[in-house]
């Protein structure tokens, strides 16, 4: 089943909120998806340096000093900001390459759940409410983000199998649905160099818009293709570094509302994760149609 949430910000003055709002939208989705939840924040690129949000099984070991071990390694400073079973690493963008190189050696059992410029997600297994309390997330500022709560139907229950997922530099995406052919674009796409970690469907989605817009389409153009070349049902809600974009499969049977105002976009698999948001009783509301992409972009 799964529900969704996004909030795209027009007003900057909505910022320091956003953390809280998309929490709020997420835990009124719980009963769609109660085994886990994540969420990605996108904030504001404050100087030159590039984040690796990464998670770990055992932080207090593989955390311990990481940051300057890493930073030995490849040359620069690292610094490191913790929460709860994540932590945030942030250096040079031009030693990102490096440092997953290094982390896959000196730290093998640590996953990388995001790299960018002003991405940072979160995810583990548990109720939106507790996963959001424990990372901290209502605090968090940003210009947009979107959030999962999973209910894993044909799968194991594990932080790796939540999403969102990320694939390309400041890039993730949310799924409600099922791919039918991700088995067969999964070995395509490796073959095409293009990473991926686990056997869900849903990272394979992801997996397929970084490879269209690696080789020069933009994220529309991406989800346009999609459109075609993924089989199944489908909603998906995929954030950039600044941009936002929605698009659902031809057939269209996953719930999906959005939310429009002067200070917004919103996006929810149903309404009533809309209704606390600011100004809502007078935006526009629709549901997203078939086989059609929206896209949002700072």
């Amino acid at each position: 089943m799964c529900g969704i949430v996004g909030l795209f910000l027009k007003d900057k003055s909505l910022e320091p909120k956003l953390g809280e709002m998309l929490t709020d939208m997420l835990i009124v989705m719980t009963d769609r998806g109660p085994d886990s939840a994540g969420i990605a924040i996108y904030g504001n690129d404050k100087d030159s340096n590039s984040k690796l949000t990464i998670q770990s099984e055992n932080p207090d070991t593989d955390f311990a000093k990481l940051d300057s071990e890493l930073g030995k390694l490849i040359g620069c400073k690292v610094s490191m900001r913790l929460a709860d079973t994540h932590a945030v690493l942030e250096m040079p963008a031009e030693k990102i390459e490096a440092a997953r190189e290094s982390l896959s050696v000196i730290r093998p059992d640590v996953r990388i759940m995001s790299a960018g410029d002003v991405i940072e997600i979160y995810k583990e297994v548990g109720l939106p409410r507790d996963v959001a309390a424990r990372f901290g997330i209502q605090k968090m500022s940003g210009s947009h983000g979107i959030g999962h709560t999973r209910m894993a139907t044909e799968s194991k229950v594990t932080t790796m199998g939540a999403h969102p997922f990320s694939t390309g530099v400041d890039q993730c995406l949310v799924h409600n649905g099922s791919l039918s052919n991700h088995n067969s674009l999964r070995r395509k796409l490796r073959r095409d160099g293009v990473h991926i970690e686990t056997e869900n469907d849903t990272e394979v989605g992801a997996a397929y818009l970084t490879w269209k817009m690696n080789q020069g389409s933009t994220l529309g153009e991406a989800l346009e293709s999609s459109i075609d070349d993924l089989d199944g049902f489908f909603t998906f809600v995929v954030g950039t570094k600044d941009g936002f974009g929605v698009v659902r499969d031809p057939i269209a049977c996953k719930p999906a509302v959005m939310a429009e105002t002067d200070q917004y976009v919103a996006f929810g698999s149903e309404y009533r994760a809309l209704v606390n948001l600011p100004g809502i009783e007078d935006a526009k509301v629709w549901e997203p149609e078939p086989a059609t992409v929206y896209f949002w972009e700072h």
